[in-house]
């Protein structure tokens, strides 16, 4: 990889990992990524969809502004283990899997991989002996990606974009070139093309970091008991102690032809204020507002 790009992808890599740090309390969404289609007709020792999604998952992870599910090969599984276990087959115990306890995912990341070009460039292949190859061109390698995050509950395409990843290896690498094998040892890390994907991947990411101020974030009020405020949302959620929000009556507006939510908001009757933050669950005190009209089932939303 040359200087440049080797810079770029380190300052984006740094921006990425330090966005928990400056996001605390920032809330988070549940997201899932599908397999990535390979349009570019690409073919390698390694699936590049597959890698796309593995690398991308990950990096979701890293940037702790969301609730990463797995793939959904892996949910698939999950759904087939849930599957067994209440078929009787299995010995039955509170480790068995359970159905309807599966984590829905609020966004969901798809996409394709539309080109990928490998631009040799230099003197020799490099020496070759008995299959392997020592040295060789200076290559680099361009991947073009097109990424779409979806509404899992509408199904449509809230943002779309085209991200471009490149990376440069000036041939100082051992690779195996013999029949019926042309990867390169080391796989996918070691990869010129898996970089490419990763910085790729990188540029993904960001963007759909940035999507996040544009995507509602809404709760419901559980339970109301002894004066507390029991709500939906907790710290796997992002919410902070202290955090206000507003509870209130869902206003959801429906386009009369097609019954389309065209927006949803939630009008305020209460304030509260996060007393006690569990993973999953936050327990909170009205602080202003009709404390008494407060019912379970009510929406949440964040107080600007």
């Amino acid at each position: 990889m040359n200087k440049f790009a080797k810079c770029s992808v380190l300052v984006l890599a740094a921006l990425i990992l330090a966005a928990p740090l400056a996001a605390q309390g920032g809330l988070r969404y549940t997201i899932t990524v599908s397999k990535f289609e390979n349009k570019a007709g690409w073919h390698g020792q390694w699936d590049i969809g597959w890698a796309w999604g593995t690398v991308m998952t990950d990096m979701l992870n890293q940037t702790g502004k969301f609730i990463v599910l797995g793939e959904t090969d892996m949910r698939n599984e999950a759904l087939a283990e849930q599957d067994l276990g209440a078929s009787g087959r299995t010995a039955g115990g509170a480790k068995t899997p359970q159905m309807g306890n599966l984590t829905p995912a609020q966004l969901l990341v798809k996409g394709a991989i539309t080109h990928v070009e490998d631009k040799a460039s230099g003197k020799g292949g490099g020496i070759r002996v008995r299959g392997l190859r020592l040295g060789g061109k200076k290559s680099t390698v361009e991947i073009n990606a097109t990424v779409y995050i979806v509404d899992s509950t509408t199904g449509m395409v809230m943002a779309s974009t085209n991200v471009v990843g490149t990376s440069t290896d000036k041939g100082a690498k051992i690779g195996y070139s013999g029949a019926g094998w042309g990867g390169d040892l080391g796989g996918f890390k070691n990869d010129n093309t898996g970089k490419a994907v990763e910085a790729a991947v990188a540029e993904a990411v960001e963007f759909l970091v940035a999507q996040l101020e544009d995507i509602p974030w809404l709760g419901s009020v559980v339970m109301v008991k002894d004066g507390k405020v029991y709500i939906n949302r907790g710290s796997r959620e992002g919410v902070s102690m202290g955090q206000t929000f507003i509870i209130g009556t869902r206003e959801v507006i429906r386009d009369p032809d097609t019954g389309e939510v065209l927006d949803e908001s939630v009008t305020e009757l209460a304030r509260i204020r996060v007393d006690t933050l569990r993973e999953k669950l936050s327990i909170c005190s009205v602080v202003s507002g009709s404390a008494g009209a407060v019912r379970k089932g009510m929406g949440v939303s964040p107080a600007r």
